[in-house]
């Protein structure tokens, strides 16, 4: 048997129709050299060293964990790899609960993928706040779809002019005919060196460049003439392999969206719990990545810590990745974002920042100020800013009951 720290290990949480060792084994058969019924060996089979086993089961948790040999999977394929961590075994008649929890990778697994180029301090240098330390304060252009070129960018030099760090395009505008990528990348860039020269203050633009993994690159090379600072992709819908891709061709940030994942990890008895793609996503080299928020609109995760952990931890080497918190946040939020996450967080408000009732310029002063304040310690109660006043008073309470 192979030794553990050789090998890939996969922990699931597994119920069925029969004991939690056996489903286990079920699992670790079907996902590896065995199947439903014994069959003839032959001489020249490689069965035995390629057979996962089970390492070990947690009874009251549920749990198992399963280890993979590292010949078992491609060096550098990502499909093949989730087609056997991650494949028959959900669709197993005897399982009533099947859900992967966590991956662990040795060196020589991590070693094939990049990692991600800039991770926390890299893009702290970017936008200057390694001296400050504080939490990254960012925004979606809204609405979500509806505004054309010229629109987006003046939306973006608003938000740029009030003090945030990163401007984003939503995930749901890629490269439409009503916001032409090319056109939509150029104005943007523009309007933000624009905002610069007025402020002095950096800001990244991630631009959305989610395609298939054939596409990613060309529309890569479509912006990358107007000097973009930070790129971003949807990664579950463009692939891993489109992020893989991405990373290795570009020399900027990587912004990575999780859209669609709830498909995937909101179900309690199946799917794939977010803390796996968090540690897939920082293998293939994205600098930022949405986790979900303490508070908001969206459905909170019962394991934040866990998350955290599996965006910073030690991982052979790599750097950590960007926490982004997002989905409803505005000023009156951040206090609970910044407890949760601590300062290493980017927040996202999309609403919270261009709903403000004075615009977007006095949305983000108020999102930047309650930043402020909040890493400081400070209530934002105390502070003395009319364009955080007026954002308290006018989501303090918030239900998110969609206005029509």
């Amino acid at each position: 048997m192979v030794n553990p720290r050789d090998a890939v290990v996969a922990t699931y949480r597994l119920a069925g129709d029969f004991p939690l060792e056996e489903s286990a084994r079920v699992v670790a058969m079907e996902q590896s050299t065995g199947t439903w019924t014994p069959v003839e060996k032959r001489a020249d089979s490689l069965e035995e060293r390629l057979a996962a086993w089970v390492d070990g089961t947690d009874a009251a948790a549920g749990t198992a964990r399963i280890a993979f040999p590292l010949e078992i999977f491609e060096s550098d394929n990502l499909p093949g790899f989730l087609s056997i961590v991650a494949g028959n075994l959900f669709g197993l008649g005897s399982l009533r609960r099947a859900r992967l929890l966590d991956l662990e990778f040795p060196d020589a697994f991590v070693r094939h993928y990049p990692g991600p180029a800039f991770g926390i301090a890299g893009v702290r240098k970017a936008v200057g706040t390694t001296s400050s330390g504080r939490p990254h304060g960012g925004t979606i252009v809204k609405p979500k779809v509806g505004l054309d070129p010229k629109g987006t960018a003046a939306r973006a030099k608003e938000a740029a002019l009030g003090g945030v760090d990163l401007i984003k395009d939503d995930e749901t505008l890629t490269d439409q005919g009503f916001c032409p990528l090319d056109e939509r990348a150029r104005l943007v860039l523009e309007a933000l060196d624009q905002a610069r020269e007025e402020t002095g203050k950096p800001c990244l633009y991630a631009v959305n460049l989610t395609a298939s993994a054939a596409d990613v690159l060309d529309r890569w090379d479509t912006v990358r003439q107007y000097g973009p600072n930070c790129v971003m992709i949807d990664f579950l819908t463009a692939g891993l392999d489109a992020l893989v891709r991405l990373r290795n061709a570009v020399d900027v940030p990587i912004h990575v969206h999780r859209t669609m994942h709830g498909a995937l990890t909101r179900a309690a008895d199946f799917g794939i719990d977010m803390r796996a793609w968090v540690r897939l996503v920082r293998l293939c080299g994205g600098d930022q990545l949405h986790i979900g928020s303490a508070s908001g609109k969206m459905d909170r995760p019962d394991d934040l810590p866990g998350l955290l952990s599996a965006c910073r931890d030690g991982l052979h080497g790599l750097r950590p990745l960007f926490p982004v918190s997002s989905g409803g946040l505005h000023p009156a939020s951040v206090p609970h974002e910044v407890a949760a996450f601590g300062s290493d967080v980017v927040l996202q408000a999309g609403g919270g920042i261009h709903g403000h009732p004075d615009g977007s310029v006095a949305g983000a002063r108020a999102f930047m100020r309650a930043i402020d304040a909040a890493h400081a310690g400070r209530r934002l109660e105390d502070e003395d800013s009319p364009e955080l006043r007026v954002a308290l008073k006018e989501w303090g309470d918030e239900t998110y009951a969609y206005q029509t």
